[in-house]
């Protein structure tokens, strides 16, 4: 099954490792320190049109996106009870 995660993208549901709220988890040093590293690296894939919301750690990316957490977490749900 695929993810939604904004602006036309698409991901595989089972490369998901992690979904986190950006505003909650940026408090952490090691947090930000993961999301420099990972954007210097190139992995950083912004689909965010507006003010961003989540990340979304998968095998091979991270991708911040613009809806939130929360909102991803239900899609997930759904899709795993509807497979």
């Amino acid at each position: 099954m695929y993810l939604h995660l904004g602006k036309d993208t698409l991901i595989k549901q089972a490369d998901v490792i992690g979904i986190f709220d950006l505003d909650n988890t940026t408090v952490s040093k090691l947090t930000r320190d993961y999301l420099t590293r990972a954007e210097k690296s190139g992995r950083v894939v912004n689909v965010s049109l507006d003010l961003p919301k989540s990340f979304i750690v998968t095998l091979d990316k991270v991708y911040i996106s613009n809806i939130s957490s929360t909102t991803l977490l239900k899609r997930t749900a759904f899709l795993m009870h509807n497979s």
